[in-house]
């Protein structure tokens, strides 16, 4: 069993978005992740809906009361975001405010619907700037991941994918998820979790399917990939 896995995508932190839905909720599910060392919490953030410095304070607010509950058998836990795709995010100033505290990674979140060109020419735009790294959210999610000429685009491009640990789950998915992660175009797990009833935490149940089918060393490579990225090192 690998000691260090990271959940690089997770709704863990009480009352600020539709995942736990309070601290008992929140506390139950880092406890159902008895083989993640590190949680990712991402809430989401809509541009629309907040200013950063609204978002960071209500995270701040959600973050110290299951803070305070913690006993020390929880997993490390991270403060990030899942940035939700709005026209012009690729000139915006305030995306590092955004990223994982203490690095320059940004969880991104596209449009569920076909995107328009000018939504792909921002993502690979924003994907080569500087003080960002972009890793694209729940990947399989997308109708262009399925679409061979432009998602070379994006798997050319410096951005990273985390897939979800529902797509190395589901049947009809499962295959295509370990061939792509056995070839490289996937980089990091999150389990998307939302609740402890409904999308739950699964990444070890992921975990098991990749170790049975691809073996230890494709479990340590998206570790090795998590924990680079979260010691502030970025992407190379």
């Amino acid at each position: 069993m690998l000691t260090a896995m990271v959940d690089f995508h997770t709704h863990i932190l009480p009352d600020i978005d539709d995942g736990s839905r309070g601290v008992e909720e929140s506390l139950q599910m880092l406890h159902a992740m008895p083989e993640v060392s590190c949680v990712i919490a991402t809430p989401h953030f809509y541009a629309r809906e907040n200013t950063p410095e609204r978002f960071l304070r209500r995270r701040t607010a959600a973050w110290e009361k299951l803070r305070e509950r913690l006993d020390g058998t929880e997993p490390d836990i991270r403060l990030g975001a899942e940035v939700c795709y709005f026209e012009g995010i690729c000139r915006s100033g305030e995306l590092p405010a955004l990223c994982i505290e203490g690095t320059n990674v940004l969880l991104l979140e596209m449009p569920f619907e076909s995107w328009s060109s000018r939504a792909l020419n921002d993502l690979l735009e924003l994907g080569h700037r500087a003080d960002v790294q972009i890793v694209l959210a729940h990947a399989e999610r997308y109708d262009i991941f399925y679409h061979k000429r432009d998602w070379q685009r994006i798997a050319d491009s410096p951005i990273l994918i985390q897939c979800n640990a529902a797509f190395f789950l589901h049947l009809r998915t499962r295959h295509r998820a370990l061939r792509l992660l056995k070839n490289g175009y996937i980089h990091l797990l999150g389990s998307d979790c939302h609740g402890i009833e409904r999308r739950v935490p699964n990444l070890g149940e992921a975990a098991q399917v990749i170790r049975k089918c691809l073996g230890e060393d494709a479990l340590r490579d998206i570790d090795r990939m998590a924990l680079y990225l979260l010691d502030g090192k970025g992407a190379e």
